[in-house]
């Protein structure tokens, strides 16, 4: 049969089980990112399919654009289930771990990346920049449930906003591993450039241009005159289009697309935070986010088994082990010294800063725009990195959350059991 029958019935299951697989996993031990790359790796067993394997180098474009695509979907739905309004000491757990454990963070897996796995500076730094944020797709099992639920606790707050913005704040200091790669090291001209382009310019831009766009759509959707208002419709595809539109426009301007989508939906889901149509929106940023994250994971499953991890030294597996053990529960745990949160709850912050698509492309990003030493090496031990994290927190996140949900009195069951449905047309 033509390869086109194949893949469109290999589209269609991966469409089912992406309706399915999260209700059948619920009261298991199991997460959807890990099914998904048990698949991926079992494909690439199948004589005539390990061929496709997606190899980094050989596909770097078309990684940074599919995974792209996903991060910013996440970050439109991340945005869009948040009922906190901003706030210095509402978000200060955020800050907390923005300011403080995401530099932190970077700083110790360069230091590791230098001196574990020799890299020079420009690697290192790429490398612990990639690593650094919190996985906006891979998170949403710790993540705060659909609009409007209640029950934000401190946890899932905190992992769910922090992953909201530190995907766009780890984009400095990607920039910056570039220009050290490109120049050959920065002089005083460089360092200027570097700080009053990518890390003031850049992230004014996405926070401004993303807020207005936000509160222009958000005036469209829910405040024109009822007979015009948008929201009246009921479609939550809408969700893509604000998604794309706030992207292009805030790198048009060359500010952080990502922060801009995250504020946007911040701004978006401030409108009128009590429309029903805020579920519509979250619901289908969640299908298409769902999807998308299917077919990356299960071709990042197809890369393990076509040879992703051939570069993988054992420094590189104890590096890898450093980060998800020691390196981000240190950090979160350092940034959160004097919370009055339990200690339980705390670490539970610090442990599950997930590793995963973010990573991919921002290291697909970088490669592309400049030569960086050992490319096989980053791609080796970024991708244990991830797979380690997608398995270890996969596995461990319903448990934990679950004992601590019961040990504390929260009802959290009925959330997650209502999952985002569209809603009827707002009057």
């Amino acid at each position: 049969m033509d390869a086109y029958i194949y893949m469109l019935g290999g589209f269609g299951a991966l469409v089912l089980l992406t309706a399915w697989l999260p209700m059948a996993l619920r009261q298991l031990p199991l997460s959807l990112p890990i099914c998904c790359v048990a698949i991926g790796a079992g494909l690439s067993l199948i004589p005539g399919i390990s061929g496709l394997s997606p190899q980094p180098e050989h596909h770097l474009r078309l990684i940074e654009r599919t995974s792209e695509f996903v991060v910013i979907i996440s970050l439109m739905g991340a945005g869009l289930k948040l009922d906190r309004r901003i706030g210095w000491r509402r978000w200060m757990v955020t800050w907390r771990l923005l300011a403080v454990a995401m530099p932190l963070t970077i700083l110790l897996i360069g230091f590791l990346a230098s001196h574990l796995l020799g890299l020079g500076v420009a690697s290192s730094l790429l490398i612990a920049a990639a690593l650094a944020p919190t996985d906006p797709v891979l998170a949403s099992e710790v993540q705060v449930g659909p609009p409007s639920q209640g029950g934000e606790d401190e946890m899932r707050f905190g992992l769910t906003s922090e992953a909201g913005l530190n995907d766009g704040l780890a984009f400095p200091f990607v920039n910056l591993a570039i220009a050290l790669t490109a120049a050959n090291g920065l002089g005083a001209g460089g360092w200027a450039e570097w700080i009053g382009i990518s890390l003031v310019w850049k992230i004014l831009a996405g926070i401004v241009l993303g807020a207005a766009m936000g509160r222009g759509l958000g005036w469209l959707t829910f405040h024109l005159p009822n007979r015009a208002r948008l929201s009246r419709t009921g479609d939550g595809f809408v969700a893509l289009g604000i998604t794309c539109l706030t992207y292009a426009a805030v790198e048009a301007v060359h500010g952080y697309g990502f922060v801009g989508v995250f504020v946007a939906a911040l701004a978006m889901r401030w409108s009128d935070r009590g429309n029903d149509y805020h579920h519509a929106l979250y619901g289908s940023a969640e299908a298409f986010e769902r999807l998308a994250m299917m077919v990356l994971l299960v071709g990042f499953g197809l890369a393990i088994g076509g040879g992703l991890l051939r570069d993988l030294t054992w420094e590189g597996i104890a590096f890898a082990l450093l980060v998800l053990f020691a390196v981000r529960p240190l950090c979160g745990w350092i940034s959160l010294i004097g919370h009055d949160k339990p200690a339980s709850e705390r670490a539970v912050i610090s442990v599950f800063g997930i590793r995963g698509l973010g990573t991919i492309y921002y290291l697909a990003f970088a490669l592309g725009h400049a030569a960086f030493e050992r490319p096989g090496l980053l791609w080796s031990t970024a991708g244990l990195t991830i797979l380690l994290s997608i398995i270890l927190h996969g596995v461990s996140v319903s448990p934990i959350l679950g004992f601590l949900d019961r040990r504390s009195g929260r009802d959290t069951e009925s959330a997650q059991l209502a999952l985002p449905l569209a809603s009827s047309p707002a009057e």
